[in-house]
């Protein structure tokens, strides 16, 4: 009986899970699938649906003509700026990280569970 109670109510919680994670999903859904669509498709009220025909002309115009404030220089420069910041942010945080937890597993002392804690706080911020 308890193992019946058990397992209702993990179908219970991973029920609520798919409700909530369909209403987070469905609008990206919409935006993705939109995306791909023609304006008259658009306008004609077909926002779940597939596309009948598939378009990147959206996606072409948003890379080499879409406004950013008032410069009109599409979104490829912000790409290759992102790029270019993300790509040494992600090697020297791995060099950092790596130098840090083989200190941290051969450096033992009296403050090195707080200073694991306080590292490991500083990664969820």
């Amino acid at each position: 009986m308890r193992k019946l109670e058990r397992h209702g109510g993990r179908l219970f919680v991973y029920g609520c899970l798919a409700v909530l994670a369909t209403l987070y999903l469905v609008p990206l859904w919409v935006m993705l699938i939109t995306s791909f669509k023609p304006l008259d498709e658009i306008y004609s009220g077909s926002l779940i649906g597939l596309p009948k025909q598939i378009t990147f002309e959206a996606w072409s115009k948003a890379w080499s003509t879409a406004c950013i404030g008032t410069n009109c220089v599409g979104l490829s420069p912000f790409f290759l700026n992102s790029l270019i910041i993300t790509i040494p942010a992600v090697f020297v945080s791995t060099a950092i990280g790596a130098i840090n937890g083989y200190t941290l597993t051969k450096w033992k002392s009296r403050g090195a569970d707080l200073f694991f804690a306080v590292m490991l706080f500083g990664c969820f911020l």
